[in-house]
This record gives C-alpha cells, sequence and structure tokens, in this order.
C-alpha cells in the first residue's frame, strides 16, 4: 500500500509507549483492527580517522508504529522515545480517513519470543580490532591513510496485533568497515572491503583483501577494449544480483514491470546459478517479517529455472500465492512490501586467485561508480578500482573506463561462479566470470 497516506510527525512526549495500550486505546476509539511495531536499538560506534583513534559514541534508539484501520481505511504514526499514547492512537486514525479502504492484512494468533542469536563484544575489542587492521595495511604501505568504522549493534523488534499476534526477537551484529586511502603524485586510489558478522569478526582477513588490492594496483596500466570477459569480485557481484531481486518482487510481477512475470518454471539464467533465502543463516537471519508472518527458505532459481518470488500479504493475496515471509518495511513509517533479507548465491569451488588464472584476457571489477542496472537489466558504470589481466596474471590497474552491458544476458552467458562466497550487504555472493559485457576506455 505504497500511496497511503501515513504521518512520522513528532508527537506530544509524555511517556514510553506499550503496544498492548496502544491496541487497547485504538480499539475503544473505533478502530477495528490494529498493529504495534516496536523498534529498540543500542549500538556502541567507534571511528578512526587518518591512522588514529577519532571517537567512541554510544547510542541508543526506541521508536513506536501504530497501523490502525477504521471501515477498512488505514492509518499509520509514529513516536520515537516517549509519546503520548491517546495522541498516536488520533493521530493514525485521523490519517486512515485519507486513504481508501483496503483488505484488512494481519497476521493470526501467535505468541513467541526468540533468543538472541548473537554475541556483544565489548569497546575494547573494537579499539584492538581497529588497530591492528590499521598496523597491517600501514607495515607494508605506510605512507597509506587509513578510515576505520567498527560496531557492536543491539536491535529488539516486537510485533503485536489486535488478532492475538505477539512475537519478538532480538540481534546483536558486529561490523566491520575499513578504507585505505593512497595519493601517487595526482593518482588518487581509494581501497575499501568490510564484513558483517554474528558473534565474530575476522578484521585481518579484511586488511589482508586490502593489501592484496593495493599490489595489484602499484601499475596503471592501458584497459582492454570490446567485448572481454570480465570478472566481478564478490562484492562487485552484487550490482548484477540487484537486477534479478527486482525481478523476483511479487509487486514488480503485479504491476508487469517484471520481464520474469511469465516466466514461472523457465530458464532465465545459466544453468550454474541457483539463488536461495535462508532465515536462520548469516548476519541478517530473521524469524519473522514486518508483518508477522514466518520467514521460510525458498529457492528462487534452481539450475537456470525460475522457481518463485517474493511476496509481502497483500502481495500474495494479490498474486494467488501463500505469503512467502517477506513483508518488510522501508522504515517505521511505512507500509509493508516486499523486501529480502538474506540472498545467497550457491558458490563454486575454484578461489578468485584460480578464477584470474583461468582468464587469458580480461578485466576483474572490484569497485564501482553509480547505481547499479535496475529492473530493465540495462547498465554502463565507471569502475572505480578494476585490474587489467593478461595470460591468468594481473598485470596493473585499469582507469577511465567503462564496462556496459545488460545483467540478464551477462549472467545467461556465465562463464564461473568462485567458491570465495562472502557477505555484501543482506546478499551472499561469490564471484564470477561473465561475457557479453563491452569495455571502453582511453588509454593511460
Amino acid at each position: 500500500m505504497v500511496s497511503a497516506v501515513h504521518s512520522e510527525e513528532e508527537l506530544p512526549r509524555e511517556e514510553f509507549v506499550e503496544p498492548e495500550k496502544l491496541l487497547e486505546l485504538a480499539k475503544q476509539s473505533g478502530a477495528e483492527a490494529a498493529e504495534v511495531l516496536k523498534s529498540q536499538s543500542r549500538s556502541r560506534p567507534v571511528f578512526f580517522e587518518a591512522n588514529r583513534l577519532k571517537e567512541l559514541q554510544s547510542a541508543e534508539s526506541e521508536g513506536t508504529a501504530l497501523r490502525v484501520w477504521r471501515n477498512g481505511r488505514p492509518g499509520i504514526a509514529v513516536a520515537y522515545g516517549a509519546a503520548a499514547p491517546q495522541a498516536l492512537v488520533e493521530r493514525a486514525l485521523a490519517l486512515s480517513e485519507l486513504n481508501e479502504p483496503e483488505t484488512i492484512e494481519l497476521a493470526g494468533a501467535s505468541r513467541t519470543s526468540y533468543p538472541d542469536v548473537g554475541e556483544a563484544v565489548g569497546v575494547e575489542q573494537l579499539v584492538l580490532w581497529g588497530k591492528e587492521a590499521i598496523a597491517s595495511i600501514r607495515d607494508r604501505y605506510p605512507e597509506l591513510l587509513c578510515a576505520v568504522e567498527l560496531d557492536c549493534e543491539t536491535e529488539t523488534t516486537r510485533l503485536v496485533n489486535s488478532q492475538g499476534l505477539d512475537c519478538s526477537y532480538q540481534d546483536t551484529t558486529l561490523s566491520f568497515y575499513i578504507s585505505a586511502e593512497w595519493v601517487r603524485s595526482d593518482d588518487f586510489l581509494m581501497v575499501s572491503d568490510g564484513q558483517m558478522q554474528r558473534g565474530y569478526l575476522e578484521p585481518q582477513i579484511v586488511a589482508k583483501q586490502i593489501l592484496q588490492r593495493l599490489d595489484w594496483a602499484k601499475e596503471n596500466i592501458e584497459p582492454p577494449t570490446g567485448r572481454v570477459p570480465i570478472l566481478f569480485t564478490a562484492k562487485a557481484a552484487d550490482m548484477l544480483w540487484g537486477t534479478l531481486q527486482a525481478a523476483l518482487n511479487g509487486k514488480r510481477v503485479l504491476e508487469g514491470a517484471s520481464p520474469w512475470s511469465d516466466r514461472s518454471g523457465q530458464k532465465v539464467t545459466s544453468s550454474a546459478i541457483t539463488i536461495s533465502q535462508q532465515p536462520h543463516i548469516g548476519p541478517f537471519s530473521c524469524p519473522f517479517d514486518d508483518e508477522g508472518t514466518p520467514t521460510q527458505e525458498i529457492v528462487f532459481i534452481q539450475d537456470g529455472v525460475l522457481q518463485q518470488f517474493y511476496s509481502s500479504r497483500a502481495t500474495a493475496r494479490s498474486l494467488g500465492t501463500p505469503p512467502t515471509g517477506n513483508g518488510f518495511r522501508p522504515s517505521l513509517g511505512s507500509y509493508p512490501a516486499p523486501g529480502l533479507y538474506n540472498w545467497l548465491i550457491q558458490p563454486g569451488s575454484r578461489s578468485l586467485l584460480e578464477l584470474i588464472a583461468s582468464l587469458e584476457n580480461g578485466i576483474v571489477v572490484d569497485q564501482m561508480l553509480g547505481g547499479g542496472a535496475g529492473i530493465s537489466g540495462d547498465f554502463s558504470i565507471n569502475l572505480d578500482l578494476a585490474y587489467r589481466v593478461l595470460d591468468g596474471e594481473i598485470v596493473g590497474r585499469v582507469k577511465d573506463t567503462m564496462v556496459a552491458g545488460n545483467a540478464y544476458s551477462a549472467l545467461k552467458q556465465l562463464v564461473e561462479l568462485g567458491g570465495d562466497a562472502e557477505w555484501n550487504g543482506s546478499c551472499y555472493s561469490p564471484s564470477l566470470i561473465v561475457e557479453g559485457l563491452s569495455v571502453t576506455g582511453k588509454e593511460q
């Protein structure tokens, strides 16, 4: 319900809002149905700048979103921190008068509390990890300036509704991000990488990846032109997968915007590609969506064949299919829409270095400027960090180079998937080699 009117306007602050009280007040005020989503977070970010520890922070936040229906008309209002419960109810009901009636989509009665699957780490350890990563990089490249951000964040989510649903979960995630700036005369280079995990981090692995890319970038070299094989590293491959995520969105299918709307059961990518959603794996694991629907393991593409789309409750009803547990809110004040939380590509077997060794003449793409391909699949991107491969070896960095093509066509012409899958956001992807893309550049 993207077009519905909602409000995140600040309300009179009086008390911390309890979900049960909001449901009761909403019912007393004439709502036939109501839902409360409450989110709390605590984080302890650590920042390094120019190789030095800059700042330690501690932050807490709490937000409550009330969604009501009166005469079938939905309204949503949000409070951050303490607020006046009756004012929140009245605002949501007032906004419902501005929206069209809809079918009320609420999960049924269920009471489940899921335990935290992560593990908190103290600030001292975060600082130590940051210092060690910077030292590893500057031991080989002392002229570099490194910036680091680490965080330990705990989030608690609770969802209750007037149907008797009451479910909650808590998760603790650790994150590490580092960038290294290298200025050589008029040549500027920034290499960045990161990691997000539950319970542990391995900053030294990330530092090692940064060093490898710096070693590869020592020399600038002329790029190839025309159509050559392109190797996208694990983090760069996300640009291609974003197009497939859009094509599998049930809302796009309803709108007729997805090129795969009528391709269920047909081959849509290379046979080497299998893509799934697995609720209990990785730092983005999630037991239920923002509508209270239990998340589930889904195979979207099996050996290149389209199996299923993902949807929210309303989208599933319109499609005539069961909800998949993919109803998520981009923000507390948004209505649920189809969204992904875990996107896993089944990896191959060979390492990144082995994939590079298999190329006679090509490019390794690691960092890009600009957005992705979008639902059409067409893209033309500037390469921020990329390397030339000749006879199975990286011979230098290429600059002022563009790669253009179509994501759907490229993934049909997949040469090989690597065995080096890693998390980049909520996408667990390996590196990959594709053909059919065009390279343009100017001589160095």
